[in-house]
């Protein structure tokens, strides 16, 4: 599988439609992908709080059709970050989004650990409650977003729901920058998956973001990062090599406490 990080920034002068269209063409370097994955709530801009509600989407609106398209054109998978999605009640939720190479939604996840620590997310957004795993040709894949990496016991909810794979967008400010590489290893060793996890860059509401996008495998070997700057960074991987360290280190299967 070769797996392509895609990190963005949300300059506050750029619109959504333009900032669109020049993903778009970001994205399209990730060609010969099997798997493209951008940052959280790139469109819209994490910390543009006070335009969440004008910047909400329906599941099917401008960034998800464009990013259905962009999966088609690359014939890959693309996890498109998230979106703040606006359901039939005006609902507004942190939800990601994965499409198949033709253009199908198969996986959808509303952030339930929304945040509140110097944001405003927790007061402007709704909490998901449902935790799934999609059955995907690149294998049982999970998602969580950003905040979620320091909540275990949802991950090892995806692990008891058969992931292999998780996948992280994220605005993880640079000020936290050690937390989020401790985390992100930590919580790919402890479940036994691939990790793959994209950041967002640049600086928002005055806040700076990290960058530092990166995928570690179970062993907790970081496989690819990348810097502090927008681009695309590449790697490769055995889709394999999950089930060989479960079966070679089997922590998984050695729980005495908590199985269902």
């Amino acid at each position: 599988m070769k797996i392509a990080l895609v990190q963005v920034a949300s300059p506050p002068e750029e619109t959504p439609d333009a900032r669109r269209a020049r993903v778009g063409r970001m994205v399209a370097e990730a060609s010969g992908a099997d798997l493209v994955v951008l940052p959280e709530l790139w469109a819209a801009g994490y910390f543009a709080f006070d335009t969440y509600s004008e910047r909400s989407e329906p599941l099917h609106g401008p960034t998800v059709e464009a990013a259905r398209q962009w999966a088609v054109d690359l014939g890959a998978h693309v996890h498109l970050g998230s979106i703040v999605e606006r359901d039939d009640q005006g609902r507004l939720f942190n939800t990601a989004v994965i499409i198949a190479p033709d253009g199908r939604i198969v996986h959808t996840y509303r952030k339930v650990h929304v945040f509140g620590y110097a944001s405003r997310e927790a007061s402007l957004l709704t909490p998901g409650d449902k935790l799934d795993v999609a059955d995907t040709a690149l294998g049982p894949v999970g998602a969580t977003t950003c905040y979620d990496l320091r909540f275990p016991e949802l991950w090892r909810g995806l692990v008891d729901r058969g992931a292999e794979t998780v996948i992280v967008p994220a605005a993880w400010p640079a000020a936290r920058s050690r937390h989020w590489r401790l985390f992100t290893e930590c919580r790919a060793v402890e479940e036994q998956v691939l990790l793959v996890a994209c950041n967002a860059v640049g600086v928002q509401d005055g806040v700076e973001l990290a960058g530092g996008s990166r995928v570690v495998d179970p062993w907790g070997t970081v496989l690819a990062e990348a810097g502090a700057d927008e681009g695309v960074t590449v790697c490769e991987y055995d889709l394999a090599a999950v089930a060989k360290a479960r079966a070679e280190f089997p922590v998984l299967a050695d729980r005495r406490w908590g199985r269902s």
